[in-house]
This record gives C-alpha cells, sequence and structure tokens, in this order.
C-alpha cells in the first residue's frame, strides 16, 4: 500500500507545483484578489495533505485499515476541498456560473482533512504506525 500512497502523493505533489505556478503566471492578472487568494489556499491544503500523504505512508509500519482510511480521506480531502476551490476561484473566467453549487462540497473535503488526521492519530495511539 505503502507504493500506492506515495504515487498518489506525488500526483498531487506535481499537480499543486502545475496549479501554484499556473496561479502566479497564467491567472494573476484575470482573477480579482480574493479569487486569487482561493487558489492559493487550494495550493496550500493540497501541498499540506501531500505531505500528510507522505508521512502516512513514510510512518507505515504494516499495512492496516487506519492507513488505508487515511489514505482515502487525505486523498479525497484534496479532491473535494482543493477541486472545488480550484473550479470556484475560476468560474468567472470560466463562465459557468453553475460552478456556485460546489460551495458546499469544499467544507466537507475539509471534514475528510481532518477525519484523516484523527485516523493518523488513531493509528498512532494503537501502535499502527
Amino acid at each position: 500500500m505503502n507504493k500506492s500512497i506515495i504515487i498518489t502523493a506525488a500526483i498531487f505533489g506535481m499537480l499543486a507545483v502545475i496549479t501554484g505556478a499556473f496561479g502566479a503566471h497564467a491567472l494573476k492578472e484575470k482573477l480579482e484578489p480574493q479569487q486569487l487568494q482561493v487558489w492559493g489556499t487550494a495550493v496550500q491544503y493540497n501541498f499540506y495533505h501531500v505531505f500528510a500523504l507522505l508521512a502516512l505512508a513514510a510512518l507505515n509500519k504494516s499495512d492496516n485499515n487506519l492507513t488505508y482510511a487515511g489514505y482515502l480521506l487525505f486523498t479525497f480531502g484534496i479532491v473535494f476541498f482543493s477541486g472545488s476551490l480550484y473550479l470556484l476561484s475560476c468560474r468567472n473566467i470560466l463562465q459557468w456560473s453553475w460552478l456556485r453549487i460546489l460551495g458546499p462540497i469544499t467544507p466537507i473535503g475539509g471534514l475528510l482533512f481532518i477525519a484523516g488526521w484523527f485516523t493518523l492519530l488513531l493509528s498512532a495511539l494503537k501502535g499502527k504506525v
């Protein structure tokens, strides 16, 4: 499982660098300052949870359900939290007003992050990491 976690972290890490650079260069002139800040928040949380995935892989002594749950929670947290913020910050450029329905998805991603960290805590308390 560690290989899957590291591959996922690598993909999301590349995505974080690409979206960070894209925001700093291509979107800087196109987004309002508040939208650019939202984009930056998406990049930050994407990066934070790449490191969480890498820590999960590094600390994992054996494949277990808590590690797998943390892996899924962090992964879907990135998709829901950062993914929704990337799209919401660009909805005016894309002219997709329907993207506002993604607003409630962002906090779900945040809850998934929290649950991922809690799962990591449980794993440590049970001596699984």
